[in-house]
């Protein structure tokens, strides 16, 4: 699935209830999941590894909506390496990106 439509499903599936809940709480729901990713890898089982990845994505896609952000259009920036240098890979001095 390509990300402009996964981003569209997201919003058909659960843009009225994000609405409800708002933005600060759907933040907080995002950042939940991503505690449960670090749990996760963390704990090294790639399955639960794959699960969590996916929970963290769709709840920044989420957030994404309520912003009404294209996603597509933000990592557009990525497209061609790293926005800094411009190279692939990147060839940034370490740390700068850390």
């Amino acid at each position: 699935m390509e990300l402009r439509e996964f981003q569209k499903r997201i919003y058909q599936t659960y843009y009225e209830r994000d609405k409800r809940r708002g933005k600060e709480k759907t933040f907080i729901w995002f950042t939940e999941e991503v505690g449960e990713l670090a749990r996760a890898l963390r704990r090294g089982d790639k399955e639960d590894q794959r699960r969590e990845f996916g929970d963290v994505f769709a709840w920044l896609t989420s957030l994404a909506n309520l912003y009404q952000i294209d996603l597509e259009d933000a990592v557009e920036k990525y497209s061609y390496g790293c926005p800094r240098c411009g190279k692939s890979p990147c060839r940034c001095e370490e740390g700068f990106l850390e």
